[in-house]
Parts: structure tokens; sequence; C-alpha cells
């Protein structure tokens, strides 16, 4: 999985207040359409149904959740001396050269760890992750949250419309589900180091 450096910033997120980071960490903050500030990152998993999971074949995740660590529950994720949260990266791009793999656009928010990653980038560690775009084996889609605020995302088919991007985003206003992590990976470590990819049943892949 990937492992962060240095820990350059620790910051909460998802407010009407521009987090006080460094500028590395700063490139990746954009704002939603009512204004809260939240982390723009990238990582890549497989779809399974409504869900993701990561390429380490740790447990799936939902489109918008909050991480509570597995691990006895003796602290709130993401904790530093710990790998909860929810990780993700700055990278801008990558070859997915793995049939299956999706490439995950995210919003993160609430309690935010960033470390040095492979040299000028940064990996997170998160509270709460939002997938807003899913590229990859089926093509590019924005997961927009409904209208009616108790109502689940509404996937979009085909690409966005021109003009659409992070600044334009809007975080779904029901209360996301707590998903209990302690092992999540941004997965791009595992797809340039060539190591197998488990599928959702078990099977083994390789890269």
């Amino acid at each position: 999985m990937c492992v962060g450096g240095r820990l350059v910033a620790d910051f909460t997120a998802g407010t009407e207040e521009q987090p006080q980071v460094p500028k590395v960490v700063r490139q990746c903050l954009t704002t939603t359409a009512d204004g809260l500030w939240v982390v723009w990152a990238k990582k890549v998993a497989r779809e399974w149904g409504d869900r993701f999971i990561p390429l380490n074949g740790s447990d799936s995740y939902p489109a918008d959740a909050v991480a509570e660590c597995r691990r006895g529950q003796r602290h709130a994720a993401p904790h530093p001396a710990c790998s909860c949260g929810f990780h993700a990266v700055s990278l801008e791009s990558m070859d997915l050269p793995v049939p299956g793999v999706a490439r995950l656009e995210v919003a993160l928010s609430g309690r935010v760890l960033a470390f040095d990653w492979q040299g000028c980038n940064v990996l997170f560690r998160a509270e709460r992750q939002t997938v807003m775009r899913v590229t990859g084996h089926q093509g590019g889609r924005w997961l927009q949250p409904p209208e009616e605020p108790g109502g689940r995302l509404a996937r979009i088919a085909g690409e966005a419309p021109r003009g659409a991007g992070p600044q334009r985003l809007r975080l779904p206003q029901a209360p996301p589900p707590i998903v209990s992590v302690s092992e999540d990976d941004a997965g791009y470590c595992m797809l340039s180091a060539g190591i197998g990819v488990p599928e959702p049943g078990g099977l083994l892949v390789s890269v």
C-alpha cells in the first residue's frame, strides 16, 4: 500500500474557513458550490456494485462515508500513529493497466492528515471521503448528490459538461454512513510496483 513520509499538515476541511496549510497541500484545496473548503485528491479502486474496494483487498466503502478506526476504536480516524482513515494522493494522473480498475476523484473533509509522498506529492488520510468522479474501465462519469437531501448519490452517464469540475462540486447533505477503516489504500503504489490485485472474490490478478 502507499505509505507517506513526514507529516506536513494536520487540519480540518469541510468548513467555510480556508485551512492554513503548506503550499504543497494548499494546491489541492478547492471550494464547493456552497463555499466549503475541501481537499481534491485521487485514488484507484475496483467498483463492486455501488461500493468501491481498495486494491489491497481490504473492506469496501460507499461513495460517501466517514471513517472509523476498526482497531478497538480507541481513537478517532484518522490518527497520525495509525493507518486508519481514507487514503488518497495528490498525483495528477497515471495509466491504469489493469482491467476493471477505476480512477476515483474524491473530496476529503473532516480531519485530514497530509504526508510527504514520492517527492513533490502528498498522501492524504481523511475522516470523510466523497467520491465525486469515476473514470477508467467504464468511461468517465460524475457522482452528484440528489436534490432530495435524504436521497442517494445519482449516477450520470457520459462525460461531464464543459466547465464542470471541482469548483462546482457539492457535498451530499444527508449524514454519511460510518465505515470501519484501518487499511485503506490509494492504490497507485500497487499498480506501479506490479503487485497482484485481489478481485472482489479474493482471486489475485497479476498487474
